[in-house]
């Protein structure tokens, strides 16, 4: 009877070698694994051909799914190998790790969210950093640190690389690995923490257990920093002390898709690899690593229009060779490699190993787990409309182009949606520049693992996505109290195609808006639901309903508007003309003349009425100026009132901010609202310019430069006087440019090329 003891790295493509030609010659008749207990069951599907790495067993407390850790495997992982070779061999195999039934239920460690490091395997990344202890002494707080510097290398990960990693075949690697990891424990690291002592007791047991059931040749695979407290067994009284009194919880397990990007140390993740992209090289062909990745690369630079020949490739090679065989090293490393791209392809530019790095280093493979991977029925409904509606989740970002008048693409619209709605950011909705209308989407897709998480918490509103939605949606629906949230969700619900949530929705807006005597809720409500009415036709959706709710909204808003504006202080009108300026639009959009003229004539009262915020009388008039509803005389007579002395200088700088915010072009096209303007700002003495100015400079300051640079020049031109002249009518320059600064302030700038004989002229 023996126990034969591998430590590996978790990701290592060297490590994952060695063992399975040790596992060959050992011909061991039971294998342990480093792992979840709870997903024992699964370790039969490493065999099955549809399961495609890198993939990660799921570990979760059922009535709390967000309490839940990843174990990631890549095809590279020594315990994928161990697994492969189990199942291949009929060898009776099985994890030996502490259950996370014990750790998840652990108060320090509840509600936690699953992240892209999971707990099993933050044991300090055995064997590229030893366990952290409290001594300052770089020794003593990371030893293969100074082992690394000791073989004459700057890094742990270079260090480890070369001396295992790259190593084609040696059954001598373990041995070696367990030297020196017994060293480091005995007589350099810290003690480890009770938490690691509790998992190595349960490991110990496992391997007494396998030894009474009569196995003969037993194989242990674990954590290179672990192999010293399994190789010498103390007593099972003791560990079992350790172990006595732990906490437990029901858990549950499945299979997930898992990515290259996850497995990297960026992402967060403890026992994470620098560039699993050139590890699945280094497994994938040992002897021609170098090659395979560097023709990769210029495959990559071409596509984005970038040189890199064939020659290229062949010189990058060469000079990566010749710099391992001058460090002295067996074959080319990934130093090696990147500075060979970055003399050969790149020309010492950072651009192109930025994007080499993120495509080729890390690589965003996404993995594939097959159907009969037991799970919930939500999980497995969404894996069977992917695959109807030839929607395959991949990591890396992809654009989707939809036309919803086609049927299969209303379909991935209102899956996207459904999804979205549950909390699976899985396509995030875009805006383009230059295209628009109601028949197209925009969608931008990247599929994270953490949306299996999502996915089992939304199990509980239904066991298909369209149960599931309208499930959550309800819910929704009765937690929500304002008049704004009902209206963004009947706009995600019909989105999504659930009609069976629309009647209740319905029915709360009713009720809430009955009581909601706020004038800024109702017009804030008015958006959401003009985007439903403009989408009912492209998706076949009644609408009838919501129109009707929109027009008792719309009838209460302009009821309430003129007299929810009197007296209103300026921080919430700073709010409220936003919503004006929203509504407004939504309005036009329904296109229904009742409403709209219901509406005018709302605004024409907010702004005749001298009581009302000046912000929002001044907003009022310019819709009402743009739209056509005053003409330029009605508009002109306005804003003189406005702009008299008889009002005060903030008010009338406040009612200018609202008529002009957003756009230059009564300015610049109305001559008699230029003048009044004009004559209005130099009419202003020291003291209320002074105090108006940081009004004026935001206002004239959120126009679009072109607009401002007119406004300048319009400036600069004749057509009025600024008094800067000394007795005598000869122009004072001196004086006279104290003037460009003030004019740059407010015309965010434009103004400091101007001359004085412009100045003079404005």
């Amino acid at each position: 009877m023996s126990v034969h003891l591998f430590g590996i790295r978790h990701h290592g493509p060297g490590c994952a070698r060695s063992l399975a030609q040790a596992l060959q010659a050992l011909a061991p008749d039971c294998i342990l694994i480093e792992g979840p207990p709870e997903a024992d069951e699964l370790i039969a599907f490493a065999a099955d051909p549809a399961i495609k790495p890198p993939v990660a067993l799921l570990v979760y407390v059922p009535a709390a799914p967000q309490r839940a850790v990843f174990y990631p495997f890549a095809e590279f992982s020594p315990e994928w190998q161990a697994m492969r070779y189990a199942t291949a061999n009929g060898v009776p195999v099985r994890f030996c790790d502490l259950p996370q039934a014990h750790r998840l239920a652990e108060p320090d460690v509840a509600d936690v969210v699953p992240a892209e490091a999971e707990a099993e395997q933050e044991d300090e990344r055995e064997a590229t950093q030893a366990a952290s202890a409290t001594d300052t002494d770089e020794l003593h707080e990371d030893p293969l640190h100074w082992l690394a510097n000791a073989a004459g290398f700057s890094d742990t990960d270079t260090w480890w690389e070369h001396l295992v990693e790259q190593r084609a075949d040696s059954l001598d690697l373990f041995a070696a690995i367990a030297e020196m990891m017994t060293t480091v424990r005995s007589e350099i690291a810290a003690p480890p923490k009770l938490q690691e002592q509790q998992r190595e007791a349960w490991m110990r047991n496992a391997i007494r257990l396998a030894e009474k059931q009569g196995h003969q040749r037993i194989a242990v695979v674990c954590g290179a920093y672990h192999v010293p407290a399994l190789a010498s067994m103390p007593s099972a009284k003791s560990d079992n002390d350790l172990l006595k009194g732990l906490p437990k919880v029901k858990l549950a397990a499945t299979w997930t898709p898992w990515s290259y990007g996850r497995l990297a140390f960026r992402s967060g993740y403890g026992a994470g690899v620098s560039a699993p992209g050139w590890y699945h090289h280094m497994w994938n062909h040992p002897a021609q690593a170098s090659l395979y990745w560097l023709t990769d690369v210029a495959i990559l630079l071409r596509k984005h229009d970038l040189d890199a020949s064939s020659a290229s490739i062949i010189e990058a090679v060469r000079l990566a060779d010749t710099l391992a065989a001058m460090r002295e090293r067996p074959r080319p490393g990934l130093g090696e490699l990147q500075e060979a791209v970055r003399a050969v392809f790149c020309y010492d530019n950072d651009a192109p190993l930025r994007l080499i790095h993120d495509a080729l280093l890390v690589n965003e493979r996404l993995g594939e787990v097959p159907d009969s991977v037991p799970t919930l029925p939500l999980p497995q409904d969404v894996q069977a409309q992917q695959k109807r509606l030839r929607l395959p989740p991949k990591a890396d970002h992809s654009q989707l182009e939809l036309d919803l008048r086609q049927p299969a693409h209303l379909e991935k619209s209102v899956l996207l949606h459904r999804l979205a709605l549950l909390g699976v950011a899985w396509g995030r909705y875009e805006h383009v520049n230059g295209k628009s209308g109601t028949f197209h989407e925009w969608w931008r897709l990247a599929w994270e693992p953490e949306f299996a998480i999502r996915l089992i918490e939304a199990n509980v509103w239904g066991g298909t996505v369209q149960a599931a939605a309208t499930g959550k949606a309800v819910s929704l629906a009765n937690e929500a109290t304002t008049l704004p949230e009902l209206t963004a969700l009947i706009e995600q619900v019909l989105l999504a195609d659930l009609p069976q949530a629309v009647d209740l929705l319905m029915q709360r807006i009713q009720e809430v808006g009955a009581l909601t005597p706020d004038v800024g809720f109702m017009l804030a409500a008015l958006p959401p639901l003009a985007g439903v009415l403009r989408y009912g036709s492209v998706r076949a959706t009644d609408t009838s309903a919501i129109g009707q709710v929109v027009d008792g909204l719309v009838t209460r808003a302009c009821i309430a508007l003129p007299y929810g504006v009197l007296g209103m202080a300026d921080e919430p009108a700073q709010g409220l003309v936003k919503q004006v300026i929203a509504a407004d639009r939504a309005i036009r959009l329904i296109q229904e003349d009742t409403l709209l003229q219901a509406w005018f004539d709302a605004l024409d009262q907010v702004a005749g009425n001298e009581q009302s915020h000046p912000l929002i009388g001044g907003r009022c008039a310019r819709i009402l100026s743009e739209q056509g509803h005053w003409d330029q005389e009605r508009t002109a007579r306005a804003l003189a009132q406005r702009c008299s002395h008889a009002s005060a200088p903030l008010a009338s700088g406040n009612w200018l901010e609202g008529f002009l915010q957003g756009s230059a072009a009564l300015l610049l096209h109305n001559d008699s609202l230029w003048t009044l303007v004009n004559a209005w700002i130099n009419s202003l003495d020291a003291e209320s310019f002074v105090e108006l100015l940081p009004l004026l400079r935001r206002t004239f300051g959120a126009f679009e430069a072109p607009e401002r640079r007119q406004l300048s020049e319009r400036a600069g031109s004749a057509g009025g006087t600024l008094s800067i002249a000394t007795a005598g009518g000869k122009l004072d320059e001196a004086r006279a440019r104290l003037v460009l600064p003030v004019l740059g302030m407010i015309l965010g700038g434009s103004a400091a090329t101007l001359t004085t004989e412009g100045a003079h002229g404005a």
